[in-house]
């Protein structure tokens, strides 16, 4: 469990899957892109929280999908998984191989240049199938290297997914990308600090439910919600590189 943690710490650790259930729920995607760096200020291993976000994204999409699944655009899944999958495998090798700096490094690299976007609404878009491949293919690497390849692959599925099938279609690819690494780390006898994950669902439950009520208004105020939070994301990427580097 989270034994050699401090008080504050704890705390801290609970506001933060408060927090990851939330923006999981209410957006729709994101949880571990806006949660993961937070978490890496408490203990800077991508793999003790890693296993932990990828428990609950499949309990909790699991729970979202058991009544939704009639909801989910199957052909157009099917279509851009050939272009997702292969570099999300390649990309949690990554994660198993690369030195702890250089993996920390690009968390937050990503998580600023999300923050920046976000910030000054400077969405990220694609015009041309090309395009699309190219931000599905990077998407599912950085999603296979950390789970925070959502806003890359979310762009392309804006596009080609009705609105209201998209949350729902978005749910079922994170289920089999987290499906995919969790079994790759079962298969390499990578700890799933299953006893923590099941000790913070709870915590991530109040996020979720919260998430779920909020889910329309944020959807009513999503450039306003994400400037926000691309503000937070930046001061917050800054400040690990610059622990990281210092």
């Amino acid at each position: 469990m989270l034994l050699g943690f401090s008080e504050y710490q704890i705390i801290f650790i609970a506001l933060v899957f408060v927090w990851t259930g939330f923006v999981r729920t209410g957006l729709g995607f994101g949880g571990a892109a806006l949660g993961l760096p937070l978490m890496l200020f408490v203990q800077n291993s991508p793999l003790l929280w890693l296993p932990i976000i990828g428990v609950h994204l499949l309990f909790f999409s699991g729970l979202t999908l058991i009544n939704r699944l009639h909801n989910v655009d199957w052909p157009y899944l099917r279509r851009s998984s050939i272009y997702i999958i292969p570099p999300a495998i390649v990309g949690v090798f990554g994660l198993l191989n690369l030195p702890l700096l250089w993996l920390n490094g690009f968390i937050y690299s990503v998580t600023l240049f999300y923050g920046f976007t976000w910030l000054f609404n400077k969405g990220i878009e694609s015009h041309h199938a090309w395009a699309d491949r190219g931000l599905l293919i990077l998407g599912g690497y950085i999603a296979g290297i950390s789970l925070s390849g959502a806003p890359l692959m979310v762009a392309v599925f804006m596009r080609n997914v009705s609105r209201y099938q998209l949350r729902d279609t978005l749910f079922v690819l994170w289920f089999i990308l987290v499906s995919i690494k969790m079994t790759t780390f079962l298969v390499l006898s990578v700890d799933l600090h299953f006893i923590t994950a099941l000790a913070l669902l709870p915590i991530a439950a109040i996020g979720h439910v919260l998430g779920l009520k909020a889910h329309n208004a944020i959807m009513r105020n999503d450039l306003l919600f994400k400037r926000w939070i691309g503000g937070g994301l930046v001061v917050v990427s800054l400040l690990g590189l610059w622990y990281l580097f210092k």
